[in-house]
């Protein structure tokens, strides 16, 4: 077992499992610039370990995060500060990380998510939370816009109509937002993740490129992906495994 920790993350990798915790327990998990750099440092040491198969996120105590820590902000300059500026510096950079990871990654929501803590769980390829767990976008109720990639994630998974109307900022539990789509089952994701851990390398890398390609490329395009994807698939171990299993089961029957 692999574990560091900082001042706003914890890091831990158990059965090829690593586990990264949002830890400002006292402001909800709220994400300032400090946590923004462990983030990303996190991500990206499970992204080349290879000893890690799959990447999940949540937060200490009971939430998973408050959104972007308002007080980190230089407030006695908000005249002159630029919001647009600040993304460019901490969540694009940290969302794009996310959306290249190659591995399964997976959000536990296991209580409140709302603002930019809400968008970091939506670029996760899946989606686990707590039943009274309280998501929301909340980012209109102080006269600012979704982002941290929600415009992005949100319409995919729930529809633009439905995406709209939770970004007018009220909350959802867990239940509703099972329902809608929001996220992919209610609990603790353990089971899930530990079946995670078994999805072959590269196949599962390229179907997650090929699905999320495949929602602006073309047909054509999308099926030249499937054929280079399918290439380095066909030539892994597993597969080559698979097919020699497959065979020999054949065989005894």
């Amino acid at each position: 077992m692999m574990m560091f920790k900082n001042e706003t993350v914890l890091y831990e990798v158990n059965d090829q499992v690593a586990t990264i915790k949002l830890n400002r327990p006292k402001v909800k998990n709220a994400v300032n610039f400090q946590m923004h750099e462990e983030l990303y440092d996190a991500f990206q040491t499970a992204q080349h370990d290879e000893n890690v198969r799959v990447i999940v996120l949540t937060g200490t105590e009971d939430s998973f995060s408050s959104g972007a820590d308002i007080k980190s902000f230089p407030l006695n300059e908000m005249e002159n500060f630029d919001h647009g500026e600040a993304l460019e510096k901490t969540y694009n950079k940290l969302i794009l990380l996310m959306e290249e990871i190659d591995k399964p990654t997976v959000a536990y929501l296991n209580g409140t998510a709302v603002g930019a803590g809400l968008s970091l769980a939506l670029a996760c390829d899946f989606r686990f939370a707590d039943r009274n767990a309280k998501m929301a976008l909340s980012f209109i109720k102080i006269g600012l816009t979704p982002d941290a990639g929600a415009s992005y994630f949100l319409p995919r998974l729930v529809g633009l109509g439905k995406a709209l109307e939770l970004s007018l900022g009220e909350a959802i539990n867990g239940e509703e937002a099972l329902r809608i789509g929001l996220i992919h089952q209610l609990g603790d994701p353990a089971e899930f993740v530990a079946k995670l851990v078994h999805a072959p390398s590269p196949a599962y890398s390229s179907m997650k490129q090929n699905m999320k390609a495949g929602m602006h490329l073309s047909l054509r395009e999308t099926l030249d992906l499937e054929v280079e994807g399918q290439r380095a698939a066909g030539k892994s171990p597993f597969h080559k495994q698979a097919i020699k299993n497959f065979i020999q089961g054949n065989r005894k029957k």
